[in-house]
This record gives C-alpha cells, sequence and structure tokens, in this order.
C-alpha cells in the first residue's frame, strides 16, 4: 500500500517563480489523503530555508522538515568525517557552509556554480583531487530548466573533474542510492511503499525505480520528448495534478494505474 510520496520540486512543483497549474491543491489533496509527503531538490543555488520560504510563498503547505536538499546531504557528510571543504558553490548557497571550517581544505564541494566554474577555480578543485582529497557532489544532473531553455547543471563538470583526476566523485544528493534511503527512513516506509515523481528521467525517475521505489515521470519542467523511453516500468503523466486527479481523485490512497503515454 502506498503510504509515502516523494516529490521533486523545480520542474514539479513551480518553474521560473511560479507554482505550476494545480499543483499547489495537488499536494493539498496528498496531505489529505494521509499520505507522508517528503520533497526532494538537488538545487544548488537555494539554501535549505530559502527553498522552504519560497514554497510557502507559492501557496504549499510545506514544513521545514519535510524538505530534503543535496546540499544539506552534503554537509552532513563534511561533519560526519570531519572535513574542511573547498566549496566551488553559487554564491547564493554560501550561508549553507558558512559555519564550517574551510581553511586547509581536505575535500572538494561541486555544484552549480554557475560564474564561479571558471578555470582557476576548477584547477584549484584539481589540484586537491590529485593530492587525495574526495569529491563530493549535489548530483550528476546534466541541466536544469530555467526561463524556457535548458542550461548546464553540475554534472558534465563533476566528469570533467572525474576524467582529469581519475577518481570518482560521491554523489550525496539524487540520483544516489543513500539520499534516497534517508529520505524513506525519516518517511518511515519502505521503498514499495513510496511513489517518486519528477521530471527528471535519470536522476529522479530511473533512479528511485532501481531502489523498488514506484516512479512518475511528469511532462513539465526539464522533460524532454521521448524521457519515458529511458524509464521503464514508470508512470507518465502531464503534470503533478493530472497524476494527482487520476490517483487520488477519490480522496482513497494506494490507487494504482499507469498514465498515458507509458
Amino acid at each position: 500500500m502506498l503510504k509515502a510520496v516523494l516529490l521533486d520540486i523545480g520542474g514539479v512543483l513551480h518553474e521560473d517563480g511560479r507554482a505550476l497549474p494545480g499543483a499547489v491543491e495537488a499536494v493539498a489533496r496528498l496531505q489529505a489523503a494521509g499520505l507522508a509527503l517528503r520533497f526532494v531538490t538537488n538545487t544548488s543555488r537555494k539554501t535549505g530555508e530559502r527553498v522552504h520560504a519560497e514554497l510557502r510563498e507559492l501557496g504549499f503547505a510545506v514544513e521545514p522538515a519535510q524538505i530534503f536538499t543535496a546540499p544539506a546531504a552534503i554537509k552532513a557528510h563534511l561533519r560526519r568525517h570531519g572535513l574542511r571543504p573547498y566549496l566551488l558553490i553559487h554564491a547564493d548557497l554560501d550561508p549553507e557552509f558558512a559555519d564550517l571550517a574551510s581553511d586547509a581544505p581536505d575535500a572538494v564541494v561541486l555544484g552549480d556554480a554557475a560564474e564561479r566554474l571558471d578555470y582557476d577555480r576548477l584547477d584549484a578543485a584539481f589540484q586537491l583531487l590529485q593530492r587525495g582529497a574526495p569529491l563530493l557532489t549535489v548530483g550528476t544532473n546534466r541541466y536544469f530548466r530555467r526561463d524556457g531553455a535548458l542550461h548546464l547543471d553540475a554534472g558534465p563538470f563533476v566528469r570533467a573533474l572525474e576524467y582529469a583526476a581519475g577518481i570518482e566523485a560521491v554523489v550525496l544528493g539524487k540520483p544516489a542510492e543513500g539520499f534516497f534511503r534517508a529520505v524513506l527512513a525519516d518517511a518511515e516506509v519502505s521503498p514499495e511503499e513510496a511513489l517518486m515523481v519528477g521530471d527528471d528521467v535519470e536522476c529522479d525517475v530511473a533512479a528511485a525505480r532501481a531502489l523498488g521505489l514506484e516512479a512518475c515521470l511528469v511532462r513539465t519542467g526539464k522533460y524532454r520528448d521521448g524521457d519515458e523511453a529511458r524509464a521503464p516500468g514508470a508512470d507518465c503523466e502531464d503534470d503533478l495534478a493530472s497524476l494527482v486527479a487520476r490517483r487520488f481523485g477519490d480522496g482513497r490512497a494506494g490507487r494504482r494505474g499507469r498514465g498515458k503515454g507509458c
């Protein structure tokens, strides 16, 4: 029986600062159905506090403890292992790590750093990696959607540093199994009792399916025509509102079905 729903945020709940049509009502309906909701994101341009504030401003009834961000997972990892990070991150994310010591860094943290992803900073990260520092990253997302277009995400730069240094990054956000398991543990459900809804066919949907979760790909956000062919076994819906109307329209959690085009 379905007990929990994991919702990606950007491209599923909102886009370019506006809630997607019917998304606020869909989340409210899921809450009314008695499902445990968790909001999961790899965003590396916003602190967890800012993610929560924006969702509340858009009308989503979300509590801070329901939000799981990849940067927060990286911060917990740094503290757990006593690491001092060299931060190759977006300026807007600086407050998330402000209370960590970063002198004599012995780990590299890489996110979507935008204009900070210049040669000098990437080379400084490369020097640390050659000396044995681990490469920690939010995820391997290839791109994200903003202002109606796709833009480079952290993934291509992760691959570049892996290739140059001959190492493998530690991924602490989606699609890492550990990230999903931490969210499931917090919701106190097994993978078979959870549904993941996302717009990223690789990091959201395929990753969730590999772990045993039910998954639904929505045709909003970064979705591109034909993505459903890369997510065998997953449902597909036009948007979150369509999914919720089909599966929970009668107010009963756990009703199964498949969206069109799957």
